[in-house]
């Protein structure tokens, strides 16, 4: 583990949170785990029904780290009941924040949101708060305990990739915290983008999901991540703005 991540005292050689929504069967989750590399996979606590025969936690691998999800929630007392709620059913004290009233874009209301992190925190939850990608907002839910903050590529579920890029690069700048690029990201491509303006992780499960391969698309999205990052830490070359020779214009040519 070269370069790992430790998010709540966690070394995580992954850097791709995967989430647990929208395939044709849970059976295909441990596939999916498998093909991705990744170690935490996030779910909603509404899905989880333990009288279920075909209750979704049986089928994400015991290695996981659980990151359950307080998705449904419309304001921080919700969001922190829905967390309460997930520990007391065994699903760890992870959680990611999910407080979005906007039924139309699914954008995630940061003032609940800083609420919530702050009461969760105090309570020694392992906090990720979703966040539309705001400088102020982030440093608050950094004031507050927050973990990592995970800001929006685009609007979540939609697959329309990095839309939030200049904003990104200012968190990542700015806030002490790792930054886990959450919702949008559509191609693997996307993903190396981000991780080479320097974000810690990126999470998604559409763009795996709705893939005619969601287990190729896994494995893609598994080594762009790589790539990216590889890419973050050998330092981009400088982008200049006319022609630069790679061999010297002057020599045995008179």
């Amino acid at each position: 583990m070269l370069d790992p991540l430790v998010i709540g005292g966690i070394p995580l050689s992954s850097r791709l949170f995967i989430g647990t929504g929208k395939y044709s069967r849970n059976t295909m989750i441990p596939e999916v785990v498998s093909a991705s590399g990744s170690q935490v996979i996030t779910v909603a606590l509404r899905r989880v029904d333990p009288e279920s025969e075909d209750n979704i936690i049986s089928h994400i691998p015991s290695h996981m780290t659980l990151l359950p999800n307080t998705s449904g929630a419309r304001t921080a007392e919700e969001a922190v009941r829905i967390a309460r709620l997930a520990r007391a059913a065994g699903l760890g004290n992870w959680v990611k924040i999910e407080v979005i009233k906007d039924q139309k874009y699914l954008l995630p209301d940061n003032l609940e949101t800083i609420r919530a992190t702050e009461i969760l925190a105090a309570e020694g939850f392992v906090v990720l708060p979703y966040m539309s990608p705001d400088l102020s907002a982030a440093l608050r839910m950094q004031a507050a305990g927050a973990a990592a903050i995970m800001p929006l590529g685009s609007p979540i579920g939609s697959n329309r990739g990095l839309r939030t890029t200049e904003l990104l690069r200012i968190l990542i700048s700015e806030v002490d915290l790792p930054v886990i690029v959450d919702a949008g990201i559509g191609r693997p491509s996307e993903a190396a983008e981000a991780m080479e303006l320097g974000a810690s992780a990126v999470l998604l499960n559409t763009a795996i999901a709705t893939a005619r391969d969601p287990l190729l698309m896994a494995e893609a999205f598994r080594e762009a991540v790589v790539a990216g990052r590889k890419a973050y830490l050998a330092g981009l070359g400088p982008v200049e703005e006319t022609a630069v020779a790679s061999s010297p214009l002057t020599g045995f040519l008179k």
